[in-house]
């Protein structure tokens, strides 16, 4: 019997990714998943998502998944469901119902729930409140490095009870990140209690992953993310090597899932005219890959992905959103100052055709971010492998170290 697990099963971590769009919070959950049941073969994890892509990824042994009802975002801000034809607030008590029973039958040592502490629509706080009244699990809040501008997230947080919950659930608050960077929680009116269950763990190393391939020709690679609101910084690069011939290296276009039909079909026509200077794929599940691979990366500037530029020691440039979040921006100017990436700014450098061709040129000569010497920079993952086991009562590593 294992310690802290349920009678004759090993010890259980659930996570709840609540991603109404994106990428980033699943694949956050995935890579914590990950490491903490390969640092101790007796961990089993479950990932709840809404991700509409969660299936088009491989998981490690040890880790699965559960599929919440899509939702999606409709232009005026609000969100309808994205395939049932529920209304929202029907949709969003099916998910409820579903992360209820999940957490009654799986019946967890620990949860990690990703950056919202109510859940999406505060569909989280039935499991919350039954697990408070069972008090066998731990409940932790994992949060980026960057939130947003600390006086919009702190309406955010105010709007949605979300400082109430995370004063009344959460037993410590992770911060993927380095407090010498960003402090995600600056603006919120957190208690001193709360504050000091805060830790900061680094930012969440990446590595190859097994069977999957990069071009053996020199290459950049050029990411959007998820793809949803990358369309500007597609046109930009496609615009850089049709105004520059000479433009090298070759570009490894990866347009994301959540780019539209329409636009990547207009890419598409203008990909083909380059002749093989730009490739372009829609999808892909193992981007560690093709980041290991790169001699360079045109970016957005979502946490995954810098993540990946920096365990990758990749020179990188990064074109960061700032709508509807600031997120990006000051994650990207923070790196920069650091030395660890440079950004394209729109106000600095203008976001022009010959601003980009001038930074893909740069690649060739920029720093690697392991120039600029941060410590504990990629300390992440060990930490929660190593804190997870604490929190379990487990004794350190018996799995793969």
């Amino acid at each position: 019997m294992a310690v802290n697990g349920t009678l004759g099963t090993s010890p259980r971590v659930l996570f709840y990714s609540h991603d109404t769009y994106g990428l980033g919070h699943l694949r956050r959950s995935r890579a914590l998943a990950s490491a903490i049941t390969q640092a101790d073969e007796r961990i089993s994890a479950l990932i709840m998502t809404g991700s509409p892509v969660a299936g088009r990824f491989v998981f490690p042994e040890r880790v699965d998944h559960i599929r919440l009802p899509g939702v999606t975002k409709t232009p005026d801000g609000d969100y309808r469901s994205e395939r049932l034809g529920l209304h929202i607030d029907e949709t969003t008590a099916l998910r409820a119902g579903l992360i209820k029973a999940t957490v009654e039958h799986f019946d967890p040592d620990l949860l990690i729930v990703d950056k919202e502490p109510t859940g999406f629509r505060g569909e989280l706080l039935p499991a919350l409140d039954w697990l408070r009244r069972k008090r066998k699990a731990r409940i932790v809040l994992g949060l980026r490095d960057v939130l947003d501008d600390p006086e919009v997230l702190a309406v955010e947080w105010d709007r949605k009870e979300a400082l109430k919950a995370a004063e009344t659930y959460y037993d410590e608050a992770w911060v993927y990140g380095l407090r010498s960077i960003c402090d995600p929680t600056a603006g919120l009116n957190l208690s001193a209690s709360f504050r000091s269950r805060m830790k900061f763990t680094g930012y969440l190393r990446r590595e190859e992953l097994p069977d999957g391939e990069a071009p053996l020709d020199p290459y950049i690679l050029v990411t959007p993310g998820g793809g949803g609101d990358g369309a500007g910084m597609v046109d930009l690069v496609l615009s850089a090597y049709e105004r520059d011939p000479g433009l090298g290296p070759n570009a490894l276009l990866v347009y994301g899932p959540f780019l539209s039909g329409a636009q990547r079909a207009e890419f598409e026509e203008r990909v083909a005219r380059l002749n093989g200077r730009v490739q372009a794929v829609g999808f892909e599940s193992r981007m560690e890959n093709l980041f290991a691979g790169a001699q360079g990366i045109v970016c957005m500037g979502g946490y995954n992905t810098f993540c990946e530029v920096l365990s990758f020691d990749k020179p990188a440039v990064i074109v960061p959103r700032t709508r509807p979040r600031m997120e990006q921006y000051i994650r990207a100017s923070q790196a920069e100052a650091l030395g660890l990436v440079r950004v394209l700014d729109r106000n600095r450098d203008g976001l022009t055709t010959e601003s980009m061709i001038a930074a893909i040129r740069g690649l060739a000569t920029q720093a690697r971010p392991s120039s600029a010497f941060v410590p504990g920079l990629l300390d992440g993952l060990d930490f929660v492998s190593g804190r997870t086991q604490t929190l379990l009562g487990l004794e350190k590593s018996q799995g793969v170290a």
